[in-house]
């Protein structure tokens, strides 16, 4: 297994040659970062900041079509490095639609989980604030530059843009013992006295959650799915001998084939639609992300059948592909998704621009 090229992460093909039919996945071959390595996490950190440092800059203020074939084609090599360029591409459309510059050169990420009870809270000073508490689910927490933080303010929740190096900060290193996504290094953050500037403040209390740009940026990390679903499937074909696959095998390998592309045909036609000018409806777009995260589970099922023990437990590529799959569609809303999309139908007797009634 050799260490992601960069070079096959751009411009990936908006179809498969002489399909005609457009799709947001591609098959080129784009081996992942070496997850077996002593130094992996480092890595992902150099791929991560050289792969967000070339990104054309249309991808990251443009239509999703593009963007979201960039970030499966992403998923498909390696999820740790796409959960990272994924949350670095939110960050600076964030501050596009808040009308801000990133910091130049700067590798960003997004904190804002509230899981357990966590949370930044922040004290109003002369000045900005002063923030406390501790941050959950901190992805790339040991190189990032900056991250847009959620904290909770006397005026609301406001998101902050804040520098991760400061010495108010402390990474929990022990808290992330998980194998999957362990390259991504998703820890807890402890914040103390930290002194945040009112400059640092983007968009008013609010702005995080209630943004356009915020439902589109859950169909973005679907797209990051379907790629890494994507990826399985091609671990799975390549170390599969045709000649000695059992019928069960075959019958699994077509089931997650037919999944993923069930899957794909409706994030593309959500991404051409909105790429179209076409307003985003947030039923829709929930379930076609929910779409997804149904051809995951698919995969993250019939994956083990295939492989046995043998390729569970002696393929390192394919171990960390469905441990690291299987962590990260966990960001799905799940029944809660399901129940904005049944309520819709009960309501229009429509979904995905189809009538059902």
């Amino acid at each position: 297994m050799g260490v992601l090229n960069n070079s096959t992460l751009t411009a990936p093909p908006e179809h498969r040659p002489g399909s005609g039919r457009k799709t947001l996945l591609t098959v080129a071959d784009r081996p992942p970062v070496d997850r077996a390595a002593v130094d992996a996490a480092d890595r992902v950190a150099e791929t991560v900041r050289n792969l967000t440092g070339t990104l054309d800059a249309g991808l990251l203020t443009g239509p999703p079509r593009p963007l979201w074939q960039e970030l499966a084609a992403i998923g498909h090599a390696d999820l740790s490095v796409a959960r990272l360029t994924e949350g670095h591409v939110d960050a600076v459309r964030i501050l596009h639609e808040a009308g801000r510059e990133p910091a130049p050169n700067a590798v960003y990420g997004v904190w804002a989980s509230a899981s357990g009870g966590t949370g930044l809270t922040g004290e109003p000073t002369e000045s900005g604030w002063l923030v406390n508490g501790t941050m959950r689910f901190c992805s790339g927490a040991w190189f990032l530059d900056r991250a847009l933080t959620v904290v909770a303010t006397d005026e609301g929740k406001r998101l902050l843009d804040i520098d991760v190096h400061d010495r108010a900060l402390t990474r929990l290193d022990d808290t992330w013992p998980a194998l999957g996504m362990d390259a991504s290094r998703s820890v807890d953050i402890e914040v103390r006295n930290l002194t945040v500037p009112r400059t640092a403040a983007v968009g008013e209390p609010g702005f995080y959650l209630e943004r356009p740009g915020f439902t589109l940026g859950g169909a973005g990390v679907a797209a990051v799915w379907l790629g890494g679903a994507h990826g399985v499937l091609h671990s799975l074909l390549a170390t599969t001998d045709p000649t000695r696959a059992s019928a069960h095998q075959r019958a699994h390998l077509g089931a997650m084939a037919i999944a993923i592309a069930a899957a794909d045909a409706l994030l593309t036609e959500l991404a051409e639609n909105l790429s179209s000018g076409a307003e985003l409806d947030l039923a829709d777009m929930t379930a076609a992300r929910s779409a997804v995260e149904l051809a995951v589970t698919e995969v993250l099922t019939r994956a083990p059948r295939v492989t046995g023990p043998n390729g569970l437990a002696r393929n390192a590529e394919i171990a960390h592909r469905i441990a690291d799959l299987e962590v990260y569609v966990r960001q799905h809303h799940a029944e809660a998704d399901y129940e904005l999309a049944g309520t819709q139908l009960l309501e229009t007797g429509t979904l995905l621009g189809r009538s059902f009634r």
